[in-house]
């Protein structure tokens, strides 16, 4: 019986290291597209977040 849980456990653990690897591998993707992208000035960034919150106001 400890055999199996212990075979189990192993198992449990290698798919949550498989998924986090697989999870840090499409972050470290995503973190490289952004930072191929331009900046945007800090005052546009506030200019486009007051208007989302804007829009998300009016749909409520």
């Amino acid at each position: 019986m400890t055999s199996s849980i212990s075979t189990t456990d192993y198992q449990e653990l290698r798919k949550k290291t498989e998924a986090e690897t697989v999870e840090t591998a499409a972050l470290r993707e995503l973190l490289q597209r952004r930072l191929k992208e331009p900046l945007i000035p800090a005052i546009e960034m506030a200019v486009r977040v007051a208007a989302t919150i804007e829009r998300k106001r009016h749909s409520l």
